[in-house]
Formats: C-alpha cells, sequence, structure tokens
C-alpha cells in the first residue's frame, strides 16, 4: 500500500506562483484531481512524479522524499499530458526503452505486456510519429506500467481517446485500485471523475479547495447559487414577480444587456417558477442563459465555502 503525502507544499516559477500552500494524502485507490485549466493540476503531478522540487514543503512516498530517490522512481509511473513523443521511435521501441532504463530483467517480455495491456500490440511496429493523439496516449500508458508501479500518475489521461478507448482506460484504472495500487488521474471534466472515482481532490487557482467523496462535493457545487440572463418582454414586470419569491435571492436590472440578471439560491424551485410566472402575468421570455457555468466558477464557490 502507496501513500502519497504533500504537506505545506508550494510552487513558483519567477513570479507566479503555481501551487500555493497544498496540503493532501493520496492513498490506495483510484483518485481524481479535479479543477478548472491552469488550476496547478499538472505541477501536482509532476512534483508527485519527483520532476519538479516543491519552492516549500515536501512531498513524500511512504515517508521517502520523491525528489531525486531513484528507488522511489521505480514504485510510480507517469503519464504526462504532453503529446510530444520521440517520434522516429515505434511503440514497441519506446515502451522496450523505459523497460531498459528501469534495469528490468526481461525487458522485452515487460514490454510485450505492457502493450497487450493497453491494446496496443498491433500498431507496436508503427513509429510514433503516425499515432493519433489517442494511440500515444495509450502507448505513453504502456510506458508508465512496463515496470508495474505501486502508483500510477495520470495527467489528462483520456484526451483524445474516442468513446472505446476511454472504456478500456477506465476499466483498466478500476481495475488497478482494486487491486490496491495508488492511482490519481487529473481531469477538468466533471464527468470523468464521476465514472471512475470516489475520492476527490479539488484545486483552483493554486489552492487546495476540496478533498473528500466525489457526491457530497458534487451535492454543493449543485445547491451552490446560481446567477442567470434573462430576458424578456417586460423585464420590471417579471422582476417584480421573481423577487417576491423565496427561491430568488436577487435581481439586478443590467441596461447594457438589457436583460436582468437573477441569483437563484434553490435550483428546482427557480426553474418552475420561471415559465410560471411568465405565463401568469403574460410575459414572453425571450431567452435564459446561465451566467456562471464555468468550472472556474464552480470551484471558487467551493474555495469560498
Amino acid at each position: 500500500m502507496a501513500v502519497i503525502t504533500i504537506d505545506k507544499v508550494s510552487r513558483w516559477f519567477g513570479n507566479v506562483v503555481a501551487v500555493n500552500d497544498v496540503s493532501m494524502s493520496i492513498g490506495p485507490g483510484v483518485t481524481g484531481l479535479l479543477g478548472p485549466n491552469g488550476a496547478g493540476k499538472s505541477t501536482l503531478i509532476h512534483l508527485m512524479s519527483g520532476f519538479l522540487a516543491p519552492s516549500a514543503g515536501t512531498v513524500t512516498l511512504d515517508g521517502a522524499r520523491i525528489w531525486r530517490n531513484q528507488e522511489v522512481y521505480r514504485e510510480i509511473g507517469l503519464v504526462p499530458e504532453r503529446e510530444s513523443m520521440y517520434d522516429h521511435l515505434t511503440g514497441w521501441e519506446f515502451v522496450l526503452a523505459n523497460a531498459e532504463l528501469h534495469g528490468l530483467i526481461g525487458p522485452a517480455g515487460a514490454a510485450k505486456r505492457a502493450l497487450a495491456l493497453v491494446d496496443m500490440e498491433y500498431a507496436q511496429d508503427r513509429p510514433t510519429g503516425t499515432y493519433s493523439k489517442g494511440m500515444k496516449q495509450r502507448v505513453k500508458m504502456a510506458s508508465a506500467l512496463v515496470h508495474d508501479p505501486s502508483v500510477l500518475l495520470l495527467d489528462e489521461p483520456f484526451n483524445g481517446m474516442d468513446p472505446r478507448q476511454r472504456i478500456q482506460l477506465m476499466d483498466l484504472l478500476r481495475r488497478f485500485g482494486v487491486e490496491g495500487r495508488t492511482v490519481l488521474f487529473s481531469s477538468h471534466i466533471l464527468e470523468e471523475v464521476e465514472q471512475l472515482a470516489r475520492h476527490i481532490e479539488v484545486v483552483v487557482a493554486g489552492r487546495h479547495a476540496a478533498s473528500g467523496d466525489f457526491h457530497r462535493i458534487r451535492r454543493l457545487m449543485t445547491d451552490r447559487p446560481h446567477r442567470y440572463l434573462v430576458r424578456s418582454s417586460d423585464d420590471r414586470r417579471l422582476a417584480a414577480a421573481l423577487i417576491a419569491d423565496a427561491s430568488t435571492a436577487g435581481i439586478e436590472l443590467d441596461w447594457k444587456e438589457r436583460a436582468l440578471r437573477v441569483q437563484a439560491i434553490d435550483f428546482q424551485g427557480f426553474t418552475t417558477l420561471l415559465p410560471r410566472v411568465a405565463k401568469e402575468a403574460g410575459i414572453r421570455i425571450l431567452t435564459v442563459s446561465p451566467a456562471d457555468e464555468s468550472l472556474e466558477s464552480v470551484f471558487s464557490y467551493l474555495v469560498s465555502s
């Protein structure tokens, strides 16, 4: 059982703070690292894999510091987000090279097993430069698995994969989790995380925003106040009717947009209220659009709560 511990870790690049005083623990099973683009997910994964030194704090695997520790590296498999590879190498040569770098006994056998595990045997003799993005992701996965690591770190692993490939990889990661391996994968897509991970770590703007059961945190995301931009045939009368209901917390008339900005604290109640009120008052609803549905706004709400 392998446990990665991040203790008060920060990492900065010049004047840019990519990770800011983050503490978390990643144990056996499948954990999702969730956050909007630019949140610091890749930096955290590079810190966990030993590719980056923390500017402050410590990153350890079972108590041993990861940075510049070759023995620890043998326990970690990394699938980076970057698509660039050694395009002149075949898939077989790429995975075999990693097996040899790890000093494995019987590297050819290990490379063959890893390629079979990700269903890439059929293309192993082709140069990786001819691969699609999804194929490159799978051969990177084979390279990360070739030394049978106890820890697997994957940075946006489903990018470029078709639906069949996604299902296959998800099944493989679930199996690893059941076997007791420590699997961490990053994503900015809620649905990907929901299908695979029960436990999640949420980061936003380099900070640790939330940690725990996915469904509990997902409810926080759903239950947060929702903001809408509503255009109608009579914004003033509509505002007067909506503000009287407990499902709305505030309404503002936006002269520039010629619309109402509505904050709803009861999502279900508001979606029922709006068409009913409009019908009773004889008001025509022209458009209703969410004003804060970006992942950034969702995670910012988690931080504030």
